[in-house]
């Protein structure tokens, strides 16, 4: 377990094995290959970066506190 996060780091890989979210995070830098502007591509993508892991955290957040409410 993260002792900072409470979370569980056993399944950190449960979306990376998650089909439709590969093919849409896949679309989603096919996108932005598109933008000219090199500088404003890698902020695009640093910025959804930091949103999906955040959202990531939110999510075993949310598992970890069903897991241990089943158990109580």
């Amino acid at each position: 377990m993260n002792k900072n996060k409470g979370v569980s780091t056993d399944n950190k890989d449960w979306k990376n094995k998650d089909e439709k979210y590969l093919f849409e995070l896949q679309k989603f830098l096919d996108l932005t290959e598109n933008i000219k502007n090199e500088e404003l591509r890698k902020e695009i993508v640093a910025q959804m970066l930091k949103c999906d892991k955040r959202i990531t955290q939110l999510a075993e957040e949310i598992f970890m506190n069903n897991k241990i409410s089943k158990y109580e």
